[in-house]
């Protein structure tokens, strides 16, 4: 199965930027990361899981939760298997652990677009990076 190992988290004051990593590795036979849809997703404490960001390793189509927009991006280098997440202007809110999911593009039943921040709709699951938020 697919292995997801996040990196990147850590301590940072309001205001500051961290950029996350996720390493995607054991692709099934035939599957390459270009035909992955990646996606990050956070917990905070006591709080659900949220989709933050996703993409199309194929075209590098993004789409963003309202509460990131212009503030996190999402890129992806397919060379390395890895997709980041840029957090600039971290806000306490922000505090959570960010966990990065993938699926097989093919297989989405909706256009990533519609479907890309749902948790339902991934498949493997990494074991997260903790971002904390000092004020």
């Amino acid at each position: 199965e697919v292995q997801l190992v996040e990196s990147g988290g850590g301590l940072v004051r309001a205001g500051g930027s961290l950029r996350l990593s996720c390493v995607a590795s054991r692709f099934p036979s035939g599957f390459t990361f270009g035909e992955y849809a990646i996606v990050w997703f956070r917990q905070g404490p006591g709080l659900d899981l949220e989709g933050v960001a996703c993409i199309s390793a194929k075209d590098g189509s993004t789409y963003y939760a309202d509460s990131v927009k212009g503030r996190f991006t999402m890129s992806s280098d397919n060379a390395k298997n890895t997709v980041y997440l840029q957090m600039n202007s971290l806000k306490p809110e922000d505090a959570a652990v960010y966990y990065c999911g993938v699926r097989i593009l093919s297989s989405l039943l909706r256009p990533l677009a519609d479907a890309g921040l749902f948790s339902y709709e991934y498949d493997y699951w990494g074991q997260g990076t903790q971002v904390a938020i000092s004020k």
